[in-house]
Formats: C-alpha cells, sequence, structure tokens
C-alpha cells in the first residue's frame, strides 16, 4: 500500500516501485564512497595522485551542461596551433575511484546507470563521487581521462592520443549562457576560446552530415514542477549550438576510443545501432509515397538524408519524420563493434559519460587497465545494462506522463482547458490521432469529441471529411484542442478541437516557458524512438542527455 493515488508523492513513488528502482544506496557502498571523499584533502585529488599525469590545470578548460545538473563529467579546450587546431576532450577519471569488484563497482554494475526522473535523480554513483570527487567542477583540482585531438583547419581528425590527466577547469557554462556568449563578441579569453570551440564544432558538425550522419533531433520537453510536485510550467528545449558545440566533440572522442580499442582488440563494450530492416524501410516508403512525397530507395543511405532534408519543408514532415524512427532499430551495447546506422559511424562507443553510465566505465577501464576484460563477462555487462538503460527509459518517461496526467486532469476539473497546436499524425476510421509538441504527448481525438458537425472516414485517402461543412482533416494538418478525456490508469489521453479564436495560447506563453536557440535536449543523451501511435502513448521526448 503506498497511499492514495492523489496524495502528494506517491505517484513517484509508484513509479520507482514498478520499475524497481532504489531509493537509497546499501550502507556499505556508502561508506566506500564517503571514505574516499574523506581521505582527500579539500575534496581534491592527492599531489601523488597526480603525479605522472599529463598536467592541463593552465589550460583555458570549460565545462557546458543543463543549468540543472550536479555531475560534470565532460570538458573541453582547444587551441590554434599554425594552421591546425589541438582539441582536449577530458572526461571524469571515475575509473580511479572505482575499482573492479569493489562496492561501489557492483551496485554500480547493478544500477546500470543514472535514471532521471522527472522529480529527482537515482544517481549511479553516491553523491560524494557523482557531485563532488569526479564532479569536473570549476576552480578544484580534477583527474580525468583525455583524448587530445588534432583537428585540420576544416574540421578532420588529423590524429588522436589518449592519456590520463589532471584539470581546472576554469568557468562552468550552462547551456543558456554559453549560447548567449556565442551570440556577442567575446570579452576575454575564455569566452574567446569558447567562439573558437563553436566554429570548429559546426566544421565538424557539417563533416559528420556529409559523410552520412541522419538529422534526426527532436526538441524536449524539460517539465518544471512546483513545491507540491504540481507541473508548474513545461519548457521547450531546443537543441542550439550550444548544445552541438558539446555533441560534435563528445561524437569525436566516442568514435576515437572505439577505433583505438579495436586497434588493440581488446575486449570491450561498444554503443551499437543496427540498420532497419528492409521490410520495415520499404513499408514506411509506401508510407511515404502514399502522402504523394517523392522517397527513392531508403536502403540507400543518401536517399534517407534526402527525404529527412525535403521533410523538413513539409507540414506533414514531422509526422512522417517520428514515422521513421519508428522504422529503426533500438540503439544497444555489445562486445561486437557493429557500428552506428543513426551517426553513419562504423567504430563507435560510450566514453564520455562514466559518471552515470556503466558501459563508459567499463571502456575506460578497457583503454587504459592493464587487466583485459574477459569476453563471456563483457556479454553479460552489455546485455545487463542495455536491460537497465532500457528500464530507466521507460521510467523516464512514465513519469512525466503521471505528472502531464495530474496536470490535465486539473484542467477537466477546473474547466478551464488550455488550447494547444497539434499535429495529426494517423487518421482512423474511429478518429485520429495527434502529436502536441507543447507537452511531449502524443492522444487521440474521437470523431464523437468533434462538435461542429458529423465527419466521415475514408480509408481510400486516410482523412475524414464532415457531411456538411466538408472539412476534411487528414495527416499533417494543423490544429488546435484541449483535453477531452484522461485515463491515468489505461494511460490514455483523448483530445478534442476546439474553435480557434485568434492566434491559439501555447504553454511557453501561458505559463511563463522559456525558448531557447533553435533540443534540445541536452545532446547528451539522446532520445529513444517515439511508440507506435495510439492513445496515451507519449511521443519520444528527448532524455536531460542523449543516448547516442
Amino acid at each position: 500500500m503506498l497511499g492514495p493515488p492523489d496524495e502528494e508523492g506517491v505517484d513517484m513513488l509508484s513509479v520507482l516501485r514498478h520499475y524497481d528502482l532504489p531509493l537509497h544506496f546499501p550502507k556499505n557502498v556508502l561508506h566506500e564512497a564517503n571514505t574516499i571523499a574523506k581521505s582527500r584533502a579539500d575534496n581534491q585529488p592527492s599531489a601523488q595522485e597526480c603525479a605522472g599525469r599529463v598536467d592541463c590545470r593552465s589550460h583555458n578548460v570549460i565545462t557546458i551542461d543543463p543549468d540543472d545538473a550536479k555531475d560534470f563529467d565532460d570538458a573541453i579546450c582547444i587551441q590554434k596551433q599554425g594552421d591546425q587546431w589541438l582539441l582536449w576532450v577530458h572526461i571524469a577519471d571515475v575509473s580511479h575511484y572505482v575499482l573492479p569488484g569493489s562496492a561501489l563497482d557492483i551496485e554500480a554494475r547493478k544500477r546500470g546507470n543514472s535514471t532521471y526522473l522527472v522529480d529527482r535523480v537515482i544517481p549511479m554513483l553516491p553523491e560524494a563521487l557523482s557531485n563532488e570527487l569526479c564532479s569536473l567542477k570549476p576552480n578544484v583540482d580534477r583527474l580525468t581521462k583525455c583524448v587530445e585531438f588534432v583537428l585540420a583547419k576544416d574540421g578532420h581528425v588529423v590524429s588522436s592520443k589518449f592519456y590520463p590527466s589532471v584539470i581546472r577547469s576554469k568557468r562552468r557554462f550552462t547551456y543558456k549562457e554559453a549560447f548567449a556568449a556565442i551570440q556577442v563578441p567575446p570579452n576575454n579569453e575564455t569566452e574567446q576560446m569558447l567562439h573558437d570551440a563553436h566554429a570548429m564544432a559546426q566544421k565538424v558538425r557539417h563533416l559528420r552530415f556529409k559523410n552520412g550522419s541522419l538529422d534526426l533531433d527532436f526538441p524536449e520537453n524539460k517539465i518544471r514542477l512546483d513545491e507540491h510536485g504540481k507541473v508548474l510550467r513545461i519548457e521547450r528545449i531546443e537543441n542550439d549550438v550550444s548544445h552541438q558545440l558539446i555533441e560534435e566533440y563528445m561524437l569525436l572522442a566516442n568514435e576515437a576510443v572505439a577505433g583505438r580499442l579495436m586497434g588493440l582488440n581488446r575486449p570491450s563494450v561498444y554503443r551499437v545501432h543496427e540498420s532497419p530492416k528492409e521490410k520495415r524501410l520499404n513499408d514506411y516508403r509506401e508510407d511515404v509515397l502514399s502522402h504523394r512525397v517523392p522517397c527513392g530507395n531508403l536502403t540507400h543511405r543518401p536517399e534517407v538524408q534526402k527525404l529527412l532534408s525535403r521533410l523538413d519543408d513539409l507540414p506533414i514532415g514531422p509526422a512522417l519524420k517520428i514515422g521513421f524512427l519508428r522504422s529503426m532499430m533500438r540503439a544497444r551495447y555489445a562486445v561486437e563493434p557493429l557500428g552506428h546506422y543513426g551517426l553513419a559511424k562504423t567504430k563507435y562507443t560510450h566514453f564520455t559519460s562514466p559518471i552515470r553510465r556503466y558501459a563508459d566505465l567499463v571502456v575506460h577501464r578497457s583503454l587504459f587497465d592493464k587487466v583485459e576484460l574477459q569476453v563471456g563477462i563483457a556479454k553479460q555487462i552489455a546485455d545487463h545494462i542495455s536491460t537497465t538503460e532500457k528500464n530507466s527509459s521507460d521510467a523516464e518517461r512514465d513519469s512525466k506522463e503521471v505528472k502531464l496526467y495530474a496536470y490535465l486532469k486539473a484542467q477537466l476539473v477546473s474547466k478551464k482547458p488550455q488550447p494547444y497546436v497539434a499535429l495529426v499524425t494517423d487518421v482512423r476510421n474511429f478518429g485520429f490521432f495527434v502529436d502536441v509538441p507543447d507537452l511531449g504527448l502524443s492522444g487521440g481525438v474521437p470523431l464523437s469529441s468533434i462538435q461542429d458537425d458529423f465527419y466521415v472516414f475514408d480509408p481510400v485517402t486516410r482523412q475524414v471529411t464532415g457531411r456538411h461543412t466538408r472539412k476534411v482533416i487528414s495527416i499533417g494538418d494543423t490544429l488546435v484542442v484541449q483535453i477531452y478525456k484522461v485515463d491515468s490508469i489505461k494511460k490514455q489521453v483523448d483530445f478534442m478541437p476546439v474553435p480557434q479564436r485568434g492566434k491559439p495560447t501555447r504553454s511557453d506563453d501561458s505559463e511563463g516557458q522559456s525558448r531557447r536557440g533553435p533540443q534540445s535536449r541536452d545532446p547528451k543523451r539522446p532520445a529513444a524512438p517515439p511508440r507506435k501511435p495510439g492513445h496515451g502513448h507519449k511521443r519520444a521526448s528527448q532524455q536531460p542527455k542523449k543516448r547516442r
């Protein structure tokens, strides 16, 4: 018995129980973490620990993270050298503190990753490490594993090398601060470095898409709660240039480390994203063609890129883009380096987030430790963390849904439902489905809820038409809806059209939502593909950090 469903805190407790997420660390794990932290004066590594590492403390190292982040596991620095550039990607050296077989290691492996619920974080490591000793906070010494790149002026990687290092971050930027700083002339050396890093990141990004990477980013909706756990506002976070800056350098590091491990022929864990099944691509292609959108052979990557680019300029584009995501395989972990379809990389792993992902911790050990990981154990780890990642992703989605359901129910009770812009994504004989970007939800619109006419479904054109008004509703249409029915037990949400009187009120206007840039989501964690359309199916919103 958890308590009354509407009692404060019970909704999140139900999510925690359903997905078997732990509320606390075992005492021996906390004791081990606290012992490690307390043995370091001023919560910094000792001189003996820094000895033998490449000293990068004089470099203009910075971090860029979400405004509410506390675990900073990556930092960058870039310097011009002749007609080339030196890039340092520093990653928190968690493996220095979390040793194989220790209580911390056993618990981290069990959890597999941190879980970011709407109202809390279930961390993989205790805060003494995740938020303190391992976190790359400004103005303190921190141990890192570094990938140093030599980049050509067009963004090509000339060479890379890997080594343990020690840094002292000069400044912690939030994404908002970094974005603002990039828009104006630099005021100091650190901001000049940020401008240089941005310019080079855009060149690296251009090369990535030129080499076949797919642009599959969607904006993220960040739910902000009040002190009672109720929805205060919903913020729309776009994938602007500040996110792209960090994303491109993390992708470079992940690719370089995978190539190094493959060259050394060391057993490890790779991040793999297999190509979609040909049948699913062909089925999707038929769907695209049925909407009179030109579409080539999608088994050829250039044709996929052409289609995605074309969809960006069409009203029906977002709906069809979601359909493409549904045709793709789910990314996972494996001991075989099978490459990454979405990123168009033949060599790829996860290296850049060891504070929150066990996979990255394993990769750090594979790259730097002298004792090799056994293939059988690596496969067990890969299978397990693939499972824990999916469990966390489902829990994160459900934690958002329970808050949104309560928020929408309150609108019904108050009889003051808010209007939202919605995109029609599918049409059936009983109604149609819509995607509501301002809520990050998908739901149904039953034909019985439409009050201005009686609508009839045409299975050939896949549209509904009003008998008297002759109004037509089809896939790709945009309309204004309000909440009609919520069933939080069945996880079903129904909307109904509302008469459009002037410009519709968006959640960011009515609730003080802040908007920034052109993804989103914090680029560090990419998003799982959206589910198949259906009542109550939430549109895939990106996680606090991308799971690429």
